[in-house]
């Protein structure tokens, strides 16, 4: 099913597709060795294309701005789209070669990724502007960034009045002050926390979440892996939410479902700590199955908390 653009949406996801190009190995390779791998696997994904997927799978009405290139990748990830009902009216095509995001996946389900970004990269301030009328009927919008700095504040430029923003600042890099005093929330990762903190981001979460705020954002949420995650908003103290004992096949693209799934419950209305835990769950059943996009369930396949 497709969902058409006069229809409206509940989320609109603005951000990266890629194809992944995915090698099972039985260890990382260190530097300057090789290891042998599985048969190369290619999937759709990029995290905008993962999260729309995500959250259309739950049943949003989603919609992605995005670009691709006029090839074979490019293809594959608007029928990946479609077929998991995402509006792709703003899907742009040309300017470059399609994404490519290779991946490497060992026997524990840990990855490691490194993303060309191809057309990602030509995605554009204009582009933003031209697609009004996709923001304007967003309650929520999430991004990332592995789409240029200068595009995400373009989209805080544009927010809707009354809207939410959401941002992933993955892979991490300075933020300026306008995008991160829009966010509601920032969603990262330990990695990502401590990145942006620098070396004074402290020991705990608990910590990390305190020092996030400190540098403008209206709320925010830490990811724990199998520790479930943190959620933290100006003036509240830091809240665990934890996350479902499960045994992990696959950690590709579990952060992009689990931002999929929070932003899609803001957009109901559930305060923050309710999104979180319905995001963990999600999260959750995405690493029991092997793959990005592939993995994530259907609402009716979430597990209960």
């Amino acid at each position: 099913m497709t969902v058409g653009p006069g229809r409206g949406c509940e989320l609109l996801v603005v951000g990266s597709a890629n194809a992944d190009l995915v090698v099972g190995v039985e260890r990382r390779p260190g530097p300057g060795e090789t290891v042998l791998g599985s048969d190369l696997v290619v999937h759709p994904g990029g995290k905008g294309g993962n999260q729309a997927v995500a959250a259309a799978r739950l049943g949003a009405r989603t919609a992605l701005l995005a670009r691709v290139g006029d090839d074979a990748h490019g293809r594959l990830l608007l029928e990946a789209q479609r077929a998991a009902g995402v509006d792709t009216s703003g899907v742009l095509v040309g300017g470059a070669p399609t994404g490519v995001a290779l991946i490497t996946v060992d026997p524990s389900g840990d990855n490691s990724i490194v993303v060309s970004p191809g057309a990602n990269a030509h995605l554009t301030p204009a582009d933003v502007r031209a697609a009004g009328a996709l923001l304007a009927q967003a309650p929520v919008i999430s991004t990332q960034l592995e789409i240029p700095l200068d595009t995400v504040a373009e989209v805080v430029r544009r927010l809707p009045p009354g809207s939410r923003f959401v941002l992933n600042p993955s892979p991490p890099a300075a933020l300026p002050a306008e995008v991160l005093a829009a966010c509601d929330p920032l969603v990262l990762n330990e990695h990502e926390a401590r990145a942006l903190l620098g070396p004074d981001a402290g020991p705990r979460p608990e910590d990390w979440a305190r020092g996030l705020l400190a540098l403008g954002p209206r709320s925010v949420v830490v990811t724990l892996g199998p520790e479930g995650a943190l959620t933290a908003a100006t003036g509240t103290a830091p809240l665990r939410v934890p996350s479902l004992p499960v045994k992990a096949v696959d950690t590709t693209g579990a952060g992009d479902a689990f931002t999929a799934a929070l932003s899609w419950h803001l957009s109901t209305g559930a305060p923050l700590p309710t999104a979180t835990t319905f995001a963990t769950r999600v999260g959750a059943a995405a690493v029991t199955r092997r793959g990005a996009q592939e993995s994530y369930p259907t609402l009716g396949e979430v597990p209960e908390g």
